[in-house]
């Protein structure tokens, strides 16, 4: 499948979704305090989206391989959690615990996408290296996009960094995607790779970039929920995620609220 071009009436309505989409994001995340549900996540933020004027994308969304729609407005992972964790009563954030909050928004029929990891209160040093580090895999991914670069240059960028900074766990079976005209568009978008290989990027594009880095091994066990999966050796894990404009000469980034 080739990869869409937005047009700048379309890059313009992402960018308006886009700004709402972080300040949702923000706002889930400064409420992950010790003692406080991820239910209480959940009910928030159907208030919250429906501020923004938009709809939560993930809600019912099902996935190429999904066998049953997803049931909750945004995706909440919590520790060896990854990726895709419902937002269930019984899971109470406790200190020490890194809380991943991953959220779509569909804004004037047009999808961002973003997520963060935060620290629950103080988090052991190898937690907050894990944090630091994810943070800065996804703007050195950021700082390799630009129209002409193949999605290997990006992936090559995120390994290189990654590999140079510690010992960490890049996982391999989820990735980066397009969207924008949907939640996951094509070019899927690795967080490891080489120059030159993969699809090329054209300015227009519009994609997601979410590393996602453990404290342990790559694999990873879907949960029998089946919609989290979890490192298979229950290492802590981070995820994040930002949604770019791919320009020219480099990117914007869609979903951050500036100063």
């Amino acid at each position: 499948m080739a990869v869409t071009i937005k047009s700048k009436k379309e890059i313009a309505i992402l960018r308006e979704g886009g700004k709402k989409l972080a300040v949702i994001r923000d706002e889930l995340a400064a409420r992950a305090k010790a003692g406080v549900s991820a239910q209480e996540l959940e009910d928030l933020s159907a208030k919250l989206f429906e501020e923004a004027g938009g709809e939560a994308s993930f809600l019912h969304y099902r996935g190429k391989k999904s066998e049953k729609p997803f049931p909750a407005a945004f995706c909440i992972s919590v520790n060896d959690a990854i990726v895709h964790g419902l937002p269930h009563r019984e899971v109470v954030f406790k200190e020490g615990d890194l809380v991943g909050i991953d959220v779509g928004l569909r804004y004037r029929g047009l999808f961002t996408d973003t997520a963060v990891t935060v620290p629950v209160g103080a988090v052991s040093k190898a937690g907050q290296k894990l944090l630091e580090v994810t943070k800065e895999a996804l703007a050195v991914g950021i700082a390799a996009v630009r129209a002409g670069v193949t999605t290997g240059d990006i992936g090559c960028a995120i390994e290189h960094y990654v590999a140079s900074a510690g010992s960490f766990g890049i996982v391999r079976t989820l990735a980066g995607h397009g969207v924008g005209y949907a939640v996951h568009e094509e070019p899927h978008i690795p967080n490891f790779g080489k120059r030159g290989e993969g699809v090329t990027l054209p300015a227009g594009a519009v994609i997601a970039i979410e590393p996602m880095l453990t404290l342990g091994g790559e694999k990873l066990v879907l949960d029998q929920d089946g919609f989290t999966f979890r490192t298979a050796d229950g290492s802590l894990s981070a995820h994040f995620e930002h949604t770019l404009a791919v320009t020219r000469h480099g990117c914007e980034v869609l979903t951050e609220v500036k100063a």
